[in-house]
């Protein structure tokens, strides 16, 4: 009887860190496949075309999609993209606090990764 109750302890002490690895791995791949080739196509172009910076600007853009969900990463970047316009109408993306705030995340994010890959 002591057997089972430890062994039912210990299941169901394991079914939250399982759920929770899923959680993990699905925020992990919620980058698509399309958005990780243009990242690593536009770090290519940045850093160089050979083999070892490809295996490079990959892990890089796996180090942002573990730290930033894509979700904040699109966000980011339309915000960067906005910000390279000219105009009244586009200047608010250059001084509004939540949008500088997610460019600046995904900055930090960038910077990890390239401490980390680069």
């Amino acid at each position: 009887m002591r057997r089972l109750a430890r062994a039912l302890v210990v299941v169901t002490t394991l079914i939250p860190v399982a759920g929770r690895g899923q959680d993990v791995a699905e925020r992990l791949n919620d980058y698509p496949t399309e958005a990780r080739a243009d990242y690593v196509f536009g770090c290519m172009a940045a850093n160089g075309q050979d083999r070892l910076t490809l295996q490079k600007c990959a892990c890089s853009i796996d180090m942002i999609a573990s730290i930033l969900p894509y979700d904040a990463y699109v966000e980011a970047e339309t915000v960067l993209s906005l910000q390279l316009g000219t105009g009244e109408q586009l200047s608010m993306f250059k001084t509004m606090h939540d949008a500088t705030e997610a460019v600046a995340t995904l900055r930090r994010a960038q910077a990890e990764a390239e401490m980390i890959c680069f």
